[in-house]
């Protein structure tokens, strides 16, 4: 399992998040992360996780739920063999 060190980084094990982020918190960045990038799949047609993974500034936590929110308003999050969001 990879475990990030920087102290930005949201923990999605336990209760003590990292800066004192919260759960809610990294729930709103992520929304505000799909919606960003919701914005750059419809004018370019889609984005590769790599992006998704640098607008969530490398937190797995908020890459995840940007992932989710992204699936939730209907694009393709693709897979292992096509990381891409279309």
């Amino acid at each position: 399992i990879y475990k990030m060190n920087d102290n930005n980084a949201c923990d999605a094990h336990g209760t003590a998040y990292k800066k004192n982020k919260t759960f809610e918190e990294c729930k709103e960045i992520a929304l505000v992360n799909s919606n960003l990038l919701s914005t750059e799949i419809k004018e370019q047609g889609e984005v590769s996780w790599n992006r998704v993974l640098k607008v969530a500034n490398s937190d797995e936590l908020i890459y995840k739920l940007t992932l989710k929110y992204l699936r939730q308003k209907g694009y393709d999050i693709g897979n292992n063999k096509t990381p891409r969001v279309k």
